[in-house]
């Protein structure tokens, strides 16, 4: 089986090696000092001091790989229209694009989902829709990744912890692909399992992290440390049920309280986010796919968000002056 993966960050070179040990032949597109790391050195995940090292094909130019079996598109979400405008190489009739990323996805409100926002295109994370027309979502078996991951150099993977990945047709269809990725994820090594509602899982991540993933960003402070603060955390929670009633009108309710999550949250301990590792490293901030979509999505459903709308506000200015948004 042909897979590429596309985005060879830490969550897609995670993904890639256990793929790859279990017998998919592994493309890579890539540039730069990964795209040179890969190529003298193969993907490398390393488990404490324990490195398991495969080999990739990997290139700069997807046109060198031809039609895919599975691509696996695990770029950051301001990387995506980058990505779209040269997947179509890679694309067949039956391509399967496994798109392990965090946020709102463009396919979001496709399959049928959404109530009476069921196609609606949203702007925040795919202005114009070009992203849909590159990658259709006849293409996309949506993936939530439960694990943390990082880089320890280009093409070397750090797992820290979890090893779970959820996948679902945006239709919520149990296909026979759907079944059939499953499976094979199983056999990478992951804890996989099919959602009958991809985007129900989609949208209980993104109910933790579209609040401490910005605020971290914006204090420097880890989860544990956010958490702590009473004023804080009641921020948070109110933001959160904000989202709530957004998830209510379009089919994704959730039953727990803001507290509930927290407890989930403090498990973690001191955990530094995704998105203040990205403000630290001078990387684009993932605002639009965490925050303005659910801003969005609370137009069209017609739940008032101020919360939501002033920490995305603060946030965005921040990432502005920073040049990262």
């Amino acid at each position: 089986m042909k897979v590429c993966i596309y985005g060879a960050g830490a969550i897609g070179g995670w993904i890639g090696v256990g793929l790859a040990q279990a017998g998919c032949r592994l493309n890579v597109v890539a540039r730069g000092a990964t795209l040179e790391a890969l190529q003298r050195d193969g993907l490398s995940l390393m488990r404490g001091d324990v490195r398991t090292r495969v080999t990739v094909n990997a290139v700069v130019d997807p046109e060198e790989l031809g039609v895919q079996d599975i691509v696996v598109v695990a770029v950051k979400a301001p990387a995506l229209a980058a990505v779209a405008e040269r997947i179509a190489p890679l694309l067949g009739p039956e391509t399967v694009v496994l798109t392990a990323m965090n946020g709102v996805p463009w396919w979001f409100l496709q399959g049928g989902f959404g109530g009476p926002l069921a196609g609606t295109q949203l702007e925040a994370v795919d202005p114009g829709g070009r992203i849909d027309a590159a990658i259709p979502a006849r293409h996309v078996i949506g993936c939530v990744v439960h694990a943390s991951c990082s880089l320890d150099g280009p093409g070397v993977v750090r797992h820290h912890f979890g090893n779970g990945l959820i996948i679902g047709e945006p239709s919520g269809e149990p296909t026979p692909r759907a079944k059939e990725l499953e499976a094979l994820l199983k056999q990478a090594g992951f804890e996989a399992r099919l959602s009958a509602q991809i985007q129900k899982d989609v949208w209980y991540k993104l109910w933790g992290n579209m609040t401490v993933n910005p605020i971290s960003a914006l204090t420097g402070a880890t989860t544990d440390l956010i958490l702590q603060d009473d004023l804080v955390r009641g921020l948070i929670s109110t933001i959160m049920l904000e989202a709530r009633e957004i998830g209510e009108r379009i089919g994704v309710p959730i039953a727990e309280s803001p507290e509930d999550r927290h407890t989930v949250t403090r498990k973690l301990g001191a955990f530094k986010t995704s998105m203040l590792q990205d403000v630290e490293a001078g990387r684009p901030v993932e605002l639009d796919a965490l925050v303005s979509a659910v801003r969005e999505l609370g137009q069209h459903a017609g739940v008032k968000t101020p919360f939501t709308d002033a920490l995305l506000g603060l946030a965005r200015l921040q990432g502005r002056q920073l040049g990262l948004y």
